[in-house]
């Protein structure tokens, strides 16, 4: 019988023409892959008549640098940047693009409408990746880019009804072991739960323990693969605080994920890995990627595996029944007015409402709504722009046997081959 080292890579050489093939089974032909009625009905069936729990995901949540330049309490705006000495510049860009914002804000201004969305879906939890320092400090580490928001300004996360931050990735400790020590001490101050990162090694892996209303817990795990930009010196060690590293996306290291989740889960636990990995642009999945997340699902028993990293949304895989968001882009960023990469409309958020089966894990329906970035506010994405996220899905899709469909109230629906 071949090892499970030898299962993972053999596995890897069937997927790309798998993929295509079980697609094939369940789309004509068109770039948009419009589906047929009882297909699309299809989809929509796995959300009604079961019990189900819904939860909230997204990408990157970088509110440090100029967007907490125009919240009420903005830290100190000196930059050690290679271009830019002050985080204010990044506020007049934005301006420059699409007009005067009136700061300082309130807490909630930049969330926009996706307050609405969260009110009106009311999803059981909220989770997001922090991709920012929340301390006063002064010292950055020598990166070239340093974000931090005030701890002052920590009700914006509050103001969005944020449940649960993941930490572990290439920004938490850009103002060092202070930096990322303040940060826990700002979220634990806010109540707000963590995954990711820590005062010491078993702190960093530990991963948030969420009720969600009644109807279980919810594990988050999180880490960072050195592909994203994190150095290994971030790694947290049995004396130092520091994040969740992953240094090798490897058949062992999904085993050594298994045992940490089997020593903590109980029945009926949802289990979700939350992982920053890969460069910032580009939509390639590669395929070690694909294995490890596929590791963590048959191996680990992961219910979502919840990727981060591009500044843009990538394709969507369901894989026994279970999601695998391989970069969900960043939500709100102060990336407004910067020219460059402007083919991925990285300015066009997505919100993801994923509903599982409570018992089993199983996702019962994936809802995205496309939002727009503006005068570093989310914004309804117009009907031209929510099309092209619904053709790039559908085009990034099309290898990992997924589509999406326009959905009730400008959200788009995925579809998967079961």
């Amino acid at each position: 019988m071949p090892t499970a080292t030898a299962r993972f890579y053999v596995r890897r050489r069937l997927l790309k023409g798998a993929g295509s093939a079980m697609l094939a089974l369940m789309t004509n032909s068109g770039t948009t892959h419009q589906a047929s009625a009882s297909s699309q009905a299809r989809c929509r069936a796995r959300a009604n008549g079961e019990s189900s729990i819904t939860l909230f995901l997204c990408g990157d949540v970088m509110t440090g640098r100029g967007i907490d330049q125009v919240l009420p309490h903005p830290a100190d705006p000196t930059l050690h940047e290679p271009f830019v000495t002050s985080a204010r510049d990044y506020v007049a860009l934005a301006e420059r693009a699409n007009g005067p914002i009136a700061w300082p804000v309130d807490f909630s201004y930049v969330w926009g409408d996706a307050l609405y969305e969260w009110t009106r879906r009311d999803p059981d939890l909220r989770i997001v990746n922090l991709e920012t320092t929340l301390t006063r400090a002064t010292e950055p580490v020598p990166k070239g880019i340093n974000y931090k928001m005030s701890p002052d300004n920590v009700p914006c996360l509050g103001a969005a009804g944020i449940d649960c931050c993941t930490l572990a990735n290439n920004h938490v400790l850009d103002w060092g072991q202070a930096g990322l020590t303040e940060s826990l001490e700002t979220l634990e101050g806010a109540k707000l739960a963590y995954a990711g990162a820590g005062r010491d090694l078993r702190r960093a892996w530990a991963p948030a323990i969420l009720d969600a209303r009644g109807t279980g817990r919810i594990l988050v795990f999180a880490a960072a693969a050195p592909s994203s930009g994190v150095p290994s010196s971030w790694a947290a060690a049995e004396d130092r605080p520091g994040i969740a590293f992953l240094p090798r996306l490897t058949a062992a290291e999904v085993r050594r994920q298994a045992r940490r989740i089997a020593a903590i889960r109980k029945p009926g636990d949802i289990v979700i890995v939350s992982l920053h990995w890969g460069g910032n642009w580009g939509y390639e999945v590669p395929d070690g990627q694909r294995m490890f997340a596929h590791g963590l699902i048959e191996e680990a028993g992961v219910d979502i595996v919840h990727g981060h990293s591009s500044h843009h949304a990538k394709g969507i895989e369901v894989h026994r029944g279970k999601l695998i968001l391989y970069g969900c882009g960043d939500f709100i960023n102060d990336y407004e007015g910067i020219s460059g990469h402007g083919t991925y409309r990285g300015e066009l958020p997505l919100m993801y409402f994923v509903t599982l089966a409570p018992a089993s894990g199983q996702l019962l329906r994936l809802e995205m709504v496309p939002m727009r970035l503006r005068k570093f506010r989310l914004q309804r994405a117009s009907r031209s722009e929510s099309l092209w996220l619904r053709n790039m899905l559908n085009r990034e899709g099309a290898s990992l046997a997924t589509r999406v469909e326009p959905a009730e109230h400008h959200a788009l629906e995925l579809c998967w081959a079961k």
